[in-house]
């Protein structure tokens, strides 16, 4: 998902011209991004305006970002041919997809959105974007299962990173992960002899889900996901 491309590249695609015209293009001050005139190769993105010889060869477009709470029995993806998909409970003309996702029998936050930019920041453990979980398992919890979670369990020939966990009653708990294995909790509590009976997620980064009825979204801000102040 994630877009970068050299403006020089762009150019030589879209105009079907020389690599050396190109630049000379760009060093000539022949080119506007976003409406500023610009003398060096830049990254650009898929929502910049980029104007060459006063002809928009390339429209802005408006990024856009929602918190969307996820039903339990839908399937997170965007394939029409798959039964239950998330695309037929999205409007089309938005062009909107989901950051990561969440099993068919999960529910809870996702983030929506048409930011290419954005994916790897969400989804990649070194940004240490923290997911929190809300879980409700088969059996009482006690304090041997809660420090093996909290330390890392192993699945999938892998030992999870260390996280945060928190019991709510005899029987859930509250986690934090900056991790996003294939069924990562589901896999954790089934290795230590639980099941898992319902999860939910209620928080990526600095977005909760809150009051957010299933199916329902709202906008957001991307200085919201990151917790930043512009």
């Amino acid at each position: 998902m994630t877009f970068r491309k050299r403006l020089q590249y762009f150019l030589v695609k879209k105009l079907s011209i020389s690599n050396k015209l190109a630049l000379m293009s760009i060093l000539e001050g022949k080119v506007k991004l976003n409406g500023l005139f610009v003398f060096e190769n830049l990254e650009i993105e898929p929502h910049f305006e980029i104007i060459f010889e006063d002809k928009i060869i390339q429209k802005g477009k408006e990024l856009l970002y929602f918190a969307y709470h996820k039903p339990k029995g839908i399937e997170t993806t965007m394939n029409l041919e798959i039964a239950d998909n998330l695309a037929d409970f999205l409007p089309a003309e938005l062009a909107l997809f989901p950051v990561g996702r969440l099993d068919k029998d999960s529910e809870g936050l996702l983030i929506l959105t048409n930011d290419g930019t954005i994916y790897d920041k969400i989804l990649r453990k070194e940004f240490a974007l923290e997911k929190e979980y809300e879980v409700v398992v088969d059996q009482e919890i006690n304090t041997v299962f809660l420090a093996q979670m909290a330390v890392g369990v192993v699945i999938m020939g892998k030992k999870t990173l260390p996280c945060e966990i928190f019991q709510s009653s005899e029987n859930s708990f509250r986690i934090v992960l900056i991790q996003g294995l294939n069924n990562q909790i589901r896999r954790m509590c089934y290795k230590l002899g639980f099941k898992v009976l319902q999860l939910k997620r209620v928080r990526i980064g600095a977005v909760f889900l809150s009051d957010l009825a299933a199916n329902q979204r709202r906008a957001i801000s991307k200085a919201e996901i990151f917790n930043v102040s512009k």
